[in-house]
């Protein structure tokens, strides 16, 4: 789980203002961070399978937060991937 702090600092740098946390910009950018920490804590945890099954839940659903991105604003979806260091 993401502290406070951590998601206001993500909503403030990729949100129109302070209190923008549905935008698909916001919502990609968050689950980014708790997608790589929880990679973090599968490579200590190997075995860890409710961990895995969690993190391919994410994945799938920032695969199809970007998929609605990249219809609606290419430009952002573009920016968003180098910011993010995404690979599609």
């Amino acid at each position: 789980m993401l502290s406070k702090e951590r998601t206001a600092e993500i909503v403030k740098k990729y949100g129109k203002n302070e209190k923008d946390t549905g935008s698909a910009q916001v919502q990609i950018a968050l689950l980014t961070a708790q997608i790589n920490d929880l990679t973090e804590h599968l490579k200590h945890n190997k075995k860890d399978a409710s961990g895995r099954r969690g993190l391919f839940i994410l994945v799938g659903q920032r695969r199809a937060l970007l998929n609605y991105l990249n219809k609606k604003d290419r430009d952002a979806y573009v920016k968003l991937l180098s910011e993010l260091k995404i690979r599609k």
